[in-house]
C-alpha cells in the first residue's frame, strides 16, 4: 500500500511541476488586472506630469548630484507633500514622495502591530490548517490502541495528504518512530506530543529574525505576481514605522501597470517615504537612488519592491541578479536581505516557486501570505525542512498589523493546542 501511494503522489507531483508554466501563472497574473487598473485610476487624478530620459543612471558615477539633503529641507518647510524632483543630464528623474501627516491623513499613522494577543490571532489564522492536519493525525491516532509500523504508515500518508510534503513527511515518521522506540511509547495518543516537538523543531532550525541594526537595512522582495507582494512590503513598512525606524520604499517593480501607484498607496498609508521612477526605467537605478536617500536622511530601513513577472522569464531572475549586485555595492555588504513572497494557499507549488527562485537568488527568508483562507499552510514546514529557508512573517488577515513575525514555537503551539485549549 506504502509504496504504490507513494509513487502515485510523485508522479503527482511531477506533473504539477510541468504544469506550473508561464501560462498557469499568467493566468493567475491577469485574474488581478481588473484590481490593479482601479488602483491606478486611484491615483491617476493626483499624478504630477513629468519627463524623464531613456537613459538610467551611471551607477559608477559617484559625482551624481542627488541633493537630498537640500530636498528634504525644503520639504519641511514646505506644506506640500511631494519633495522637488532632482534629475542629472542622462538620467531618469527622481520622485522622493513624503508621507502624508498623520493629522491630515488618518490612516497614515500605523496601527500598533500587536493590537490583539498574537497567539490568540495566530490560533485564529490558522483554523483551517490546524483542521487538515490535526484533525486527520486525530483520525488516525484515534483508529489505533497501540503503537504499530500500520500506525506510521497511515500518519505518513496523513501528513502527505496535508501538504506537508512527501520528503517532509518521511522525515518527521521516521524521527517519530525513532523517539517512540526511544522513549518505550506503547499508548497512540501519545504520539502527538512528540509530532509536536519535531515540527517544532523543524521550523526552529531556520534563522527567523531580521537584523535591522545595519543602517540602512536593504531588504529586496521578490516573489511572482499575485501572491501579496506589494501588501506584505506595505504592512512591514507600517510595522517599522510604529517601531520608531525611518523606512523608505524602492518602486522598483517598473514593468508592471499600476504597481508604483499601488506600492504609493501603502506607502501613505504606512507614513513613509517613496522612491519612484517612471514606469519601464531601469529597476535597479530605483534601488540605488533609495539607497542613496536612505543615506542622505539617515533613514534605517529600505524595503524594496521588485517586479514579480513569471519565475521562469529569463530576463527577470537576471534583473534580479542585477538589482542584487547594485545593493551589495551600494551597502559594502553581501548580507542583504532577499525575502521571498509566497501564497500559503498554492500549497506545494510555493515549494516549487521556492526552488526556482532559491536557484538565481540568494533567499535569507520567507513572507508567507494568506494562511487565514487556506488549509494547505502545512508547506511552511516542507520550506524549512527541504529548502532550508526560514519564514520572517506570516500573513493571518486583511488587516494592516496582520502580517505578523513568525515565532516557531507559538506556531506549533498554535497548530497543536492542548486539548484544554481547543475546547475554549
Amino acid at each position: 500500500m506504502k509504496n504504490g501511494f507513494f509513487g502515485k503522489w510523485k508522479k503527482k507531483n511531477r506533473r504539477e511541476e510541468d504544469d506550473f508554466s508561464e501560462a498557469a501563472l499568467q493566468k493567475e497574473e491577469d485574474s488581478r488586472q481588473n484590481e490593479e487598473t482601479s488602483d491606478q485610476n486611484d491615483l491617476q487624478k493626483n499624478e504630477e506630469s513629468s519627463s524623464f530620459a531613456d537613459v538610467a543612471p551611471d551607477f559608477e558615477d559617484k559625482n551624481m548630484d542627488l541633493d537630498i539633503d537640500e530636498n528634504e529641507e525644503k520639504a519641511k518647510q514646505s506644506d506640500e507633500r511631494t519633495a522637488p524632483s532632482y534629475d542629472k543630464e542622462g538620467a531618469d528623474e527622481v520622485s522622493v514622495e513624503q508621507p502624508a501627516d498623520s493629522e491630515t491623513n488618518p490612516e497614515a499613522a500605523a496601527e500598533p502591530p500587536e493590537s490583539k494577543g498574537f497567539f490568540a490571532r495566530l490560533k485564529e489564522g490558522l483554523n483551517k490548517t490546524r483542521s487538515a492536519i490535526v484533525d486527520r493525525v486525530d483520525t488516525v491516532l484515534a483508529s489505533f490502541q497501540t503503537v504499530d509500523e500500520e500506525l506510521f504508515e497511515e500518519l505518513e500518508e496523513a501528513l502527505i495528504m496535508a501538504d506537508i510534503g512527501v520528503d517532509t513527511s518521511l522525515y518527521i515518521i521516521g524521527e517519530l518512530r525513532k523517539r517512540a522506540k526511544e522513549q518505550g511509547v506503547k499508548e497512540a495518543g501519545e504520539l502527538k506530543g512528540i509530532l509536536k516537538a519535531i515540527i517544532s523543531e523543524i521550523l526552529s532550525d531556520q534563522e527567523s529574525r531580521i537584523d535591522t541594526s545595519k543602517k540602512p537595512t536593504v531588504i529586496m522582495v521578490i516573489g511572482v505576481n499575485g501572491v501579496g507582494k506589494t501588501t506584505s512590503i506595505g504592512k512591514m513598512a507600517a510595522r517599522y514605522k510604529s517601531e520608531g525606524k525611518k523606512v523608505i520604499l524602492a518602486a522598483a517593480d517598473t514593468f508592471r501597470a499600476a504597481a508604483i501607484d499601488q506600492l504609493q498607496i501603502w506607502a501613505e498609508r504606512a507614513g513613509v517615504d517613496i522612491v519612484k521612477h517612471q514606469e519601464g526605467s531601469d529597476p535597479s537605478a530605483v534601488v540605488f537612488d533609495a539607497i542613496a536617500a536612505a543615506k542622505s536622511r539617515g533613514a534605517d530601513i529600505v524595503i524594496c519592491d521588485t517586479a514579480g513577472r513569471l519565475h521562469n522569464k529569463k530576463n527577470l531572475m537576471e534583473e534580479l541578479k542585477k538589482t542584487a549586485r547594485v545593493i551589495e555595492r551600494e551597502t559594502g555588504s553581501a548580507d542583504n536581505e532577499v525575502l521571498l513572497v509566497l501564497d500559503g494557499s498554492t500549497g506545494q507549488n510555493a515549494l516549487i516557486q521556492a526552488r526556482e527562485f532559491a536557484s538565481v537568488a540568494k533567499i535569507t527568508g520567507v513572507i508567507l501570505t494568506k494562511l487565514d483562507g487556506t488549509a494547505k499552510g502545512g508547506v511552511i514546514i516542507a520550506l524549512s525542512k527541504e529548502q532550508n529557508i526560514g519564514v520572517k512573517f506570516i500573513g493571518i488577515g486583511e488587516g494592516i498589523d496582520d502580517l505578523r513575525e513568525f515565532h516557531p514555537k507559538k506556531f506549533a503551539e498554535a497548530l497543536f493546542p492542548e486539548d484544554n485549549e481547543m475546547s475554549h
